[in-house]
């Protein structure tokens, strides 16, 4: 699923509709943090699952 200039485009011109130029960067802030919490969050869950293998596999 690879977005384009032009579907990029559209949302970017649709959100500004939507919420207008004040709110947009409040949104591109939150969505930005929420991305960087998801990613620590998965990197958390990859880290704890590469230790209970290493526990299991030293037994």
């Amino acid at each position: 699923m690879n977005l384009g200039f032009g579907e990029v485009a559209i949302i970017l011109i649709v959100a500004l509709l939507l919420f207008g130029p004040k709110k947009l960067p409040q949104l591109g802030r939150a969505a930005g943090q929420t991305l960087h919490e998801f990613k620590r969050g998965m990197k958390n869950v990859m880290d704890d699952d590469k230790d209970e293998k290493k526990k299991i596999d030293s037994k």
